[in-house]
């Protein structure tokens, strides 16, 4: 059996030096020391460590101390502890840190194994152990249950770890000889420390004595490799507190700092003028009121909380700063877009005006940002600076894309405006010259509108080829605007056909209304205006805006309108080959093709069935007219007359009142003649005109017969005047009567030898 003891030794070995009182207080232990007890029954083997307070290595070289002092709770069965009888209840003296420490990392390192620690109190005074012992205990339970444990030992006593012993030791120098007496004393405790009842009688874990150096080797490398015993010194320690602590207390006074939440409420509304200016002044101030309080603590410690300090501030004010670099991003690029689109109404080039306003707005945002900018920071503008310059540039090219669109849009509709409406009337007057009209108004127009756009493209700053692609464009938008008017009056063909035909037909040269009065030959009249329907039909069947020639029109002439032509293909077979009879024209590409053969042949078919009844009217109000104004009998009727009513002509002659009561019916009915205007009511036929007279025949017949009523009942003087006078008034209404039969009579014949003439 053997013991390991952990103690300090008082007196020196031949290797070790011997504190002189009169040399002054010294280490006398360096590094640790392992020696055999003399005369102590079982084997007990004794570690010497250095004091853990010693001047000789400093406040800053405490983890040798640690890292020895759980070396020797980690492999003694007994360790006794050095206090001076005045340090009890202390902080520091009473190495309660050290223990603390050195209690953590032994559970968390090592498994329970009992070990012994006497507590050896030196120099005791008047004061009793029996009151000294209590508060040493309950020192160390407080800082068993303070010490944060492993979960496998969160309720474990300290009774499973360590067993306390206290034991007091008088002043060598003042009572030397009861001091050795009482070390004499704790000697004999160590006789048969492992025996029940003994210092150690209830140890556990017990290694071997050969396996000891192999098992301290490790318990050693294990110590030695734990990072958590690397601890600072004690005045390290108080800086890192202190300086600590000051540093959260500058950092709570910015954030309630007056002037800092102003700032920060208002640059997130908008800029603030002088941003980086007033931030820099705030945090300044805070950082140099630590500086102030700081000053007299460790250099290190107090730079590297400095350090977080500024950290945590830079970090709490970078939402505002990148707030404010927001503001005067998106607050650039509005006056960006006002001064450009200023610079562009102006008259300014599209290039000029979108390059200076770049150059300057993007100095407006460097001068902003050196206004803001944070000097403890080393924050990287260029992000915003860049996202800047990419707005503008997208603003620039949807401008331009704009402006180009504009421009493209506004010379398509002067284009359009310029040659629809040219187009459509040439097309609605087609003839030989229609489509070179239309071939040189498009070569006019076209050059025009390129001239224009060209110049206007000068300012924009783009490539040849761009250019050039769209002044294409623009010509072919010309093309395709005369195209489209073309098919769009193709697609009216058959009403334009009819126009035509209606406007020939039924106009003379002087676009005076025709009078079908018989003298006119509707049969030239009829083939004129369809040969000029027919040339309408050939213009508008293809495109003909470049050179090549075709020969649509002679097609069409000799298929549809030659009348010998089309008596000949009806005389032949079936097999013969009709030239409408396709879908394409020769020497016309079919993308030019507006109506095709077969098309034609049908409109014209169509054309034909609906103009013939303006024909057949023209024919029918021609005979109507002849029929009018035909009023004498026939020749044949006129000699029969004459032949077979000598006799009665003989006998009007013979007797002169029967010549009276003729001529006065004469008289009469020539007065209902002009009174029932029988010629009038006849104009619009035989059965309206017989109509009208059966309703006005009676009424006429009663009115002329109250007027000879009234003239019979005047006096006989007023009599004779009145019939004198009736007789004056019915004799030149009667002349002039007959002078109106006269002259109808010469129209009716007039016009009726006419045709007889033209026949």
């Amino acid at each position: 059996m053997w013991v390991v003891i952990c103690c300090g030794c008082y007196h020196g070995t031949s290797e070790q030096r011997e504190m002189d009182a009169f040399k002054g207080r010294s280490q006398t232990t360096k590094g640790i020391w392992m020696a055999k007890c003399a005369g102590i029954e079982p084997c007990t083997l004794v570690m010497d460590l250095e004091g853990t307070d010693g001047r000789e290595r400093g406040e800053d070289d405490t983890a040798f101390e640690k890292q020895s002092a759980l070396f020797a709770l980690a492999v003694s069965d007994i360790v006794l502890i050095n206090m001076w009888c005045h340090d009890i209840g202390r902080e520091q003296a009473a190495n309660k840190p050290l223990l603390k420490t050195v209690f953590q990392v032994m559970m968390r390192l090592f498994s329970p194994r009992k070990t012994t620690l006497m507590f050896v109190i030196r120099d005791k005074t008047r004061t009793p152990l029996e009151n000294l012992e209590p508060v040493l205990r309950e020192d160390i339970q407080k800082i068993w249950d303070s010490v944060p444990k492993p979960q496998a030992h969160k309720e474990t006593p300290l009774s499973e770890f360590f067993n306390l012993e206290v034991v007091a030791l008088s002043s060598y120098e003042e009572k030397e000889e009861q001091f050795k007496e009482q070390v004499a004393n704790l000697r004999q405790r160590f006789f048969h420390s492992i025996a029940p009842g003994g210092l150690a009688g209830d140890r556990r874990g017990v290694v071997p004595a050969s396996g000891f150096s192999f098992s301290a080797q490790q318990i050693w490398k294990v110590i030695k490799e734990n990072k958590d015993l690397d601890l600072p010194a004690h005045k390290v320690m108080v800086a890192t507190v202190r300086c600590e602590e000051i540093a959260n207390e500058k950092y709570a006074g910015f954030t309630a700092n007056e002037s800092w939440c102003l700032l920060e409420e208002a640059v997130q509304s908008g800029p603030v003028a002088g941003f980086g200016k007033k931030l820099n002044s705030i945090l300044y101030t805070s950082l140099t009121e630590y500086d102030a309080e700081a000053t007299y603590f460790d250099e290190g410690v107090r730079s590297a909380k400095r350090k977080q300090l500024e950290e945590k501030l830079l970090q709490l004010v970078q939402p505002a700063h990148h707030a404010m670099l927001g503001h005067l991003r998106s607050g650039t690029l509005e006056k960006f877009k006002e001064a450009f689109d200023k610079a562009l109404n102006g008259g300014d080039g599209f290039s000029v005006a979108a390059r200076n306003c770049t150059e300057a707005y993007m100095a407006l945002f460097d001068e902003g940002y050196a206004d803001a900018v944070v000097e403890l920071a080393n924050w990287d503008s260029s992000k915003v600076r860049d996202k800047l310059r990419r707005d503008i540039d997208a603003h620039v090219a949807s401008v331009r894309a704009a402006k180009l669109s504009e421009l493209t849009s506004s010379y398509e509709a002067k284009l359009n405006e310029a040659l629809s409406g040219p187009v459509e009337a040439l097309l609605d007057g087609a003839n030989n010259d229609t489509w070179p009209s239309i071939k040189k108004l498009l070569r006019r127009e076209t050059e025009s509108a390129v001239s224009g756009l060209s110049d206007a493209l000068s300012g924009f700053d783009m490539d040849e080829k761009t250019k050039e692609k769209m002044l294409t464009s623009l010509e072919d938008h010309a093309r395709g605007v005369v195209e489209a008017k073309a098919r769009e009056e193709a697609g009216r063909a058959l009403i334009r056909m009819k126009d035509r035909f209606s406007t020939l037909f039924s106009h003379d040269s002087d676009s005076m209304p025709r009078v079908w009065t018989g003298k006119e030959d509707i049969r030239a009249i009829t083939k004129t205006a369809r040969s000029a329907s027919l040339k309408l039909l050939s213009v508008m069947a293809a495109i003909r805006l470049d050179d090549n020639a075709d020969n649509i029109e002679n097609t069409l002439t000799s298929a549809l309108v030659d009348t010998k032509n089309n008596a000949a293909v009806t005389d032949r077979s079936i097999t013969t080959f009709d030239p409408l009879a396709s879908s394409t024209w020769e020497q016309v590409p079919p993308a030019k093709t507006l109506i095709t053969p077969v098309q034609c042949k049908s409109l014209w078919r169509q054309f034909r069935v609906e103009t013939e009844y303006t024909v057949t009217q023209a024919i029918s109000a021609q005979e109507a007219n002849k029929r009018t104004n035909n009023w004498l009998p026939p020749p044949w009727a006129i000699v029969a007359l004459i032949v077979l009513g000598f006799n009665e002509f003989m006998t009007l002659l013979r007797n002169p009142l029967y010549v009276g009561v003729i001529f006065v019916g004469f008289l009469i009915i020539k007065a209902l003649w002009v009174q029932l205007d029988i010629s009038g009511e006849f104009r619009n036929g035989a059965l309206p005109g017989l109509l009208s007279l059966s309703t006005k025949f009676l009424p006429t017949v009663m009115n002329l017969l109250r007027k000879l009523a009234e003239e019979g009942q005047m006096p006989a003087t007023n009599s004779s005047q009145t019939n004198q006078a009736v007789a004056s008034k019915s004799f030149q209404n009667g002349s002039s009567t007959s002078n109106m039969s006269s002259s109808a009579s010469s129209g009716i014949t007039a016009s009726e030898n006419s045709p007889k003439k033209g026949e």
